[in-house]
């Protein structure tokens, strides 16, 4: 397949193959997010395992404002009849989200939890805080086995989409398998399990989803929101305007850093020295500081601790906000992320997890230069991520 071939297949599915329900869609707007959360993968220039699972955690967030008890938003062309309706609620789910109702009992477990209604970006909140080890043992078990069933049937669902890819059965995907039933030469994503059942991309079709994100998704919300328009819903006023609101709705950073900075200012209380990566300013015990997130949280709501570094609060506020860096800036800033690196790795209580939430989006860090490599990295994500997105730049 050549890339020109593998970017048709893309507007192919989305424009023209048939749909009964918007999975499709999810599909290829979660293959396109994840080919934008590893972009150190393409590299590799080799086919790309990615497990169901990763995938389906991405459907939580894209889902999540469908799923309202009170409020359904279907997702499925339904032809039912108002006897029907009045017979069975569950007919009302026929050719709907076959995950509905665990990702409704979830949000509810979750807005309880809250102690408040969830907003529809909390799918994306969700879906990063649990990702996290650490952010993940904060939850009670109700709530964590709701998710892992949320996932399951989710996962369970994404054979369908991925079978009826284009013309005819597995012409544009292989049947999920393992990952370690997969061929040597296939690469998978930071944190796959050998036991895990993945999809493969090729790698002509891994590239054109990095080279046209923006377009990719732009494409995938935008036939989304007329295919919802499309279903028959209990609410008649709902419009694609609504839709298009749930759909692109992105958390603000709601989550309180507390145990982060508690363990950074116990740094800087025994002596360490943390340099703004973008002031150059010192901070030290007594000067206040930001806990900057190096990617805007409205861009990828990432706690992941490599996203963390202390910063100049008044630039962070005032000129950085949710702006990334031009490329001299990034490279500018490398060694101030190196040097916070370096002090978290030094620490007992940040090192391990520091490399736990490293491991968890980068595929190639080396740990006799761990904090090199990590800063690297780092600068390389945040420069693909500002390119495919064409972000707005500080210089």
């Amino acid at each position: 397949m050549t890339e020109k071939a593998a970017g048709l297949v893309i507007s192919t599915i989305l424009k023209h193959d048939a749909k009964i329900t918007s999975y499709k869609i999810a599909l290829l707007r979660a293959i396109n997010d994840v080919v934008l959360s590893f972009p150190d993968l393409r590299s590799y220039c080799q086919d790309i395992a990615i497990p169901l699972r990763l995938l389906a955690e991405f459907w939580v967030a894209y889902y999540w404002g469908f799923a309202q008890l009170d409020r359904p938003i279907w997702q499925g062309q339904r032809a039912i009849t108002s006897r029907e309706r009045a017979l069975s609620v569950d007919n009302q789910r026929k050719n709907d989200m076959a995950f509905r109702p665990a990702l409704t009992r979830f949000r509810a477990l979750w807005e309880q939890s809250l102690g408040s209604v969830s907003r529809p970006s909390d799918g994306f909140f969700v879906m990063n805080e649990l990702r996290v080890p650490r952010k993940r043992k904060t939850y009670s078990p109700p709530l964590l086995d709701a998710y892992q069933q949320v996932l399951k049937d989710i996962s369970k669902t994404l054979e369908m989409p991925i079978q009826y890819a284009g013309p005819g059965n597995w012409t544009v995907f292989e049947k999920p398998k393992q990952f370690k039933e997969l061929n040597d030469r296939t690469i998978a994503v930071p944190s796959t399990q050998p036991h895990e059942k993945c999809l493969v991309v090729k790698a002509e079709l891994w590239q054109v989803f990095r080279e046209m994100s923006l377009w990719v998704e732009a494409l995938c919300i935008h036939e989304w929101c007329l295919f919802t328009e499309s279903v028959k819903q209990d609410d008649s006023s709902l419009d694609r305007g609504h839709i298009y609101k749930l759909l692109t709705d992105r958390p603000d950073n709601r989550r309180p850093l507390t145990w982060e900075r508690n363990k950074i200012d116990l740094l800087i209380l025994e002596g360490n020295t943390f340099i703004c990566p973008w002031t150059q300013r010192e901070i030290i015990q007594g000067v206040a500081y930001d806990l900057d997130h190096l990617l805007p949280v409205s861009v990828y709501p990432i706690n992941e601790l490599w996203n963390l570094v202390p910063a100049d609060p008044k630039f962070n506020s005032h000129v950085k906000r949710d702006r990334l860096p031009t490329i001299e800036r990034l490279q500018q800033a490398q060694p101030y992320f190196e040097l916070a690196y370096s002090q978290y790795n030094a620490s007992k209580s940040l090192s391990h997890v520091l490399q736990e939430d490293a491991a968890i989006r980068f595929s190639r860090l080396r740990q006799d230069l761990f904090a090199a490599s990590l800063a690297h990295a780092v600068v390389d994500f945040i420069e693909q991520v500002a390119e495919t997105r064409n972000l707005s730049r500080f210089g």
